[in-house]
């Protein structure tokens, strides 16, 4: 366990990482692999061992699977009504609120973000997820009549059965709760394999739904690496559903899965946002809102703003109230209080981004902030990248392509039409902004931008009731935190009666 974490970290977390082998979790019960595999994951802020985790392959996947499948014909959490699921769920919602500073400090081991964001957002997100599904499960008819010639007709609802997801390490509680609360609510069963660089909270929300009473198998937890344990997962026959958040090219590896099987899928991929800033906005504060963006998580955030298109007339002066919001954040371990950022999660993802801001630069892009790596003296051997400001033409590569880092890249503009057409010569579509205190032209701007989300003065917008997806390469299969979600997992059926 990281040296710098101990004096840091609570009783209940030390517990939880030091008990040995974290072991998986199927069918209620903890285990090893089949196979006796483990890998370790690492505090990103120290490169120190925080655990060692049980690699999950085939045979675990299909143990997961079938005790879902067993716990979803024979558990009662299929049939019973929407109201006692709501209870479990509720209990379940309560342990995570009041286990939320263990599982905020876990997130920020394992991922390398401030606790303070875990603690103010991410931790909070998942019970306010996990009741507001249930409260929309339990209040959502299950029956919709059907207008027909000389029938009695309607649309009957009913869980699929066993939902497979694969998840990312950006957010693996958060996106948990996203996945899981609509699943569970609609009275499906559950597998998940999570990123093997943040297994943790996965597996400590096990302990919490089995104190909730979530019947055994319901909820089913294989840790393991996605080209063994994920192909796995995706491709099983006995999963009804399949969700998937992460890259468009492993995003298309699980959709050829799915649709082997017929099963349907919904993935929410990559993106590229762009955030369009008018010469009318508050300089500074448009400036300071947009690093606060790109600097969330260490820019590890699939929506967030990357590319800034700024109206030519105050691009002086945006560029230097950016580039001094940037200098005045403090980087450092995701356990000091004071850290604005975090490091990256990996060594791995350290020279992806680095390696970015290389390319960016030899294909012209003009430095506007010095990046690269950086190091804290209390961690020096931290996965650490000091925030990148470029700016250049559309078609460099870090204009193109998601670097899942902290890097903006600056591009002027004219006229708002110019604008529009260089936010969508993306191929990506997933989340942008535009800032401007005419809100008639915001909202013109906002609706022509081809994306599943467009942000109004505000980037990285998340609230429950409002539907978040993603078109063309950022994702398809229906969004998640709106009420069409937990559609999503109730399958329809047609009663149909002649007269």
């Amino acid at each position: 366990m990281s040296t710098f974490a101990m004096s840091e970290i609570l009783p209940e977390v030390v517990g939880f990482l030091g008990s040995g082998l974290l072991p998986m979790f199927i069918g209620g019960e903890w285990g090893p692999s089949a196979e006796g595999r483990r890998f370790p994951t690492r505090d990103p802020g120290t490169g120190d061992l925080l655990a060692e985790v049980a690699e999950g392959g085939l045979i675990d996947v299909d143990r997961a699977v079938r005790a879902a499948s067993i716990a979803f014909r024979d558990s009662g959490w299929a049939v019973m009504p929407a109201s006692e699921r709501r209870g479990i769920l509720y209990r379940l919602a309560e342990l995570v609120d009041s286990h939320a500073a263990a599982l905020a400090q876990i997130e920020s081991l394992d991922v390398g973000k401030p606790v303070r964001q875990a603690a103010g957002f991410d931790v909070p997100n998942v019970a306010q997820t996990l009741r507001y599904y249930a409260d929309l499960a339990a209040n959502t008819p299950l029956r919709q009549p059907i207008a027909a010639d000389r029938c009695e007709a309607y649309t009957s609802r009913t869980p699929y059965g066993v939902c497979a997801f694969v998840l990312p390490w950006n957010f693996p509680l958060m996106l948990l709760g996203w996945a899981f609360g609509p699943a569970l609510a609609a009275g499906n069963t559950v597998v998940l394999k999570p990123a093997e660089d943040t297994p943790l909270t996965s597996l400590y929300f096990c302990h919490l739904a089995h104190q909730a009473g979530v019947p055994p198998g319901v909820v089913n937890v294989v840790p393991g690496y996605g080209e063994t344990a994920g192909a796995a997962l995706a491709a099983h026959p006995g999963i009804q559903h399949m969700g998937f958040t992460g890259s468009p090219e492993v995003g298309r590896k699980i959709a050829a899965a799915s649709g082997a099987n017929l099963v349907p899928v919904k993935l929410e991929l990559g993106g590229k946002g762009a955030a369009v800033v008018f010469d009318d906005v508050d300089v500074a504060a448009t400036a300071g809102a947009l690093v606060s963006a790109v600097t969330l998580n260490a820019g590890q955030v699939c929506c967030t703003a990357t590319r800034w298109l700024v109206q030519e007339s105050i691009l002086d002066e945006f560029i230097d109230r950016a580039r001094h919001a940037f200098t005045g954040l403090s980087i450092g371990h995701g356990l000091d209080p004071h850290t604005d950022m975090g490091p990256l999660v990996s060594r791995r993802q350290m020279e992806r981004v680095l390696g970015y801001i290389a390319r960016g630069r030899e294909e012209g892009a003009r430095v506007l902030l010095e990046g690269g790596p950086d190091t804290v003296p209390e961690t020096p051997k931290g996965f650490y990248v000091k925030p990148c400001m470029l700016m250049g033409m559309p078609d460099n590569v870090c204009a193109r392509e998601e670097i899942f880092g902290p890097v903006a890249y600056v591009m002027p503009f004219r006229t708002e039409r110019q604008a529009i057409a260089l936010v969508n010569q993306s191929p990506y579509g997933l989340a942008n902004s535009v800032w401007s205190s005419d809100i008639d032209r915001a909202r013109r701007v906002a609706e022509s931008m081809i994306a599943g989300n467009s942000w109004i003065n505000a980037h990285n917008v998340f609230r429950h009731g409002i539907p978040y997806a993603g078109c063309k390469l950022s994702g398809l299969g229906g969004g998640v935190l709106g009420p069409d979600t937990l559609l999503d997992y109730l399958r329809p059926q047609s009663i149909v009666r002649p007269l």
